[in-house]
């Protein structure tokens, strides 16, 4: 997932460098010692009131149930949410504070702020996230050293610290550390930083033992960036920016691929590149695996406005996908997605333009010619999900004051929403 920088990139070494905005006071407030290192600790917090409803609400409007508010003291990163617990990542964190990510109930309607981790030896935190059994939850550091630090979950509110991961290879920084599991076994998928003349690469982590990771596969690649990836059935979607989406077999195309050992099954180029992240849906109803959604990220302003449409890829043949649909939000950027795949709905984190939820079943890439758009830079017309009536709601876009709304995640009939500016949010989810 970006990380905004307001400086350039070659000081910040972030894809997003062109962003720039008033985070200033968000940053520079150092907080109260929290004990320990790597370990659990409570520091003191800030809380505030959300913005309130502007009363200009539309009937498309998503229904807000609560927020957990804490600013100014952090800058609110990645959200990843198990059962009634959520976690948070801070962003940018200066060093006389050190890096933190809280824990939150989430049982009620409004999130309610349990406890918070320091994290030693990390100036930003980047992605957040649990294994499919809920034992373990595993944070990407930013950045020299870039590291992933692995805690149990025997207690869910008290994440213990486990292992941390970090050698030349993650040096740089770990921008994005996804986790998921091929042939029954847990592995991690880190996207590391360039620095210098050191070029971004993938790195491949054995997860099967947490006390004691180990790197199984290490490749430069991606156009400056690799930058996010997914993974499902042993098939690897990797996001690299101006390089475009790359397929890799790892242990479930049939090309005999491992993840020691990939094998790229097929390539494409979404219009404008700035590939940032990447859903593939597996429709439970169908079972059909036709469409992969890709994030791209272009500049922005934070709390102001963003740029970066959602591009829909056919990859029902893998050998040759290609791009058939696209969505864009005027004025605004899309940043990290989840679904609600049994209702085939799309959430979208989409900085100020709040949160999008898009019906994404059925056929997207045939429409008539009314119901078409040519993307931004592109001469190609495609189908516009906004003109097939696709957008189903908008969250947090009737609001009083700004958001800027980092990352998403569906669960059991709410949507979770981490915004940079205010904390997060919980909605209901959309109905069918």
């Amino acid at each position: 997932m970006t990380i905004p920088s307001s400086s350039r990139f070659s000081q910040l070494r972030h894809p997003l460098h062109r962003i720039a905005g008033g985070l200033g006071a968000l940053l520079v407030l150092a907080l109260g010692a929290a004990c320990g290192s790597d370990d659990t600790s409570t520091e003191p917090i800030v809380t505030a009131n959300c913005p309130a409803a502007s009363g200009a609400s539309s009937g498309n409007a998503m229904t807000v149930l609560g927020c957990g508010n804490f600013k100014p003291t952090r800058t609110t990163g990645e959200i990843f949410v198990r059962g009634s617990t959520a976690y948070t990542t801070t962003w940018g964190n200066p060093s006389a504070a050190a890096s933190v990510f809280y824990i939150w109930d989430v049982a009620g309607n409004t999130p309610t702020l349990v406890d918070s981790v320091k994290v030693d030896n990390a100036t930003t935190l980047g992605d957040i996230a649990v294994s499919d059994d809920g034992a373990y939850l595993v944070v990407a550091t930013e950045r020299t050293p870039g590291a992933i630090v692995i805690y149990s979950l025997s207690n869910p509110r008290q994440p213990q610290l486990v292992s941390r991961f970090s050698n030349a290879e993650t040096n740089a920084g770990v921008h994005t550390a996804e986790i998921g599991r091929v042939n029954g076994k847990l592995y991690g998928f880190l996207s590391i930083d360039p620095l210098g003349a050191t070029q971004a690469k993938l790195v491949i982590v054995d997860l099967s033992n947490p006390a004691s990771p180990q790197q199984v596969f290490s490749q430069t690649i991606g156009s400056p960036y690799v930058h996010d990836t997914f993974v499902r059935d042993g098939i690897l979607f990797l996001a690299l920016w101006n390089a475009g989406v790359a397929i890799w077999d790892i242990g479930g195309g049939g090309k005999g691929g491992t993840p020691a050992a990939p094998v790229e099954m097929g390539r494409v180029q979404t219009a404008n590149g700035e590939v940032h992240n990447i859903w593939w849906f597996k429709d439970p109803s169908s079972g059909s695996a036709k469409y992969a959604f890709i994030g791209e990220e272009g500049p922005g302003n934070i709390g102001v406005s963003a740029l970066g449409d959602i591009h829909v890829v056919d990859v029902s043949n893998m050998a040759a996908p290609r791009e058939v649909a696209f969505y864009t939000v005027p004025g605004a950027g899309t940043h990290n997605f989840s679904m609600d795949e049994p209702n085939g709905i799309l959430y979208a984190a989409y900085y100020n333009g709040g949160v999008r939820a898009l019906d994404v079943r059925g056929d997207l890439g045939s429409c008539p010619d009314a119901q078409k758009s040519t993307p931004r830079n592109q001469t190609l017309p495609l189908c516009d999900l906004s003109k097939m009536g696709r957008e189903l709601k908008v969250g947090l876009k009737d609001r009083a004051e700004p958001v800027y709304i980092w990352g998403v995640q569906f669960l059991n009939g709410s949507v979770y929403a981490s915004d940079m500016l205010n904390g997060i949010w919980k909605l209901r989810a959309v109905s069918r």
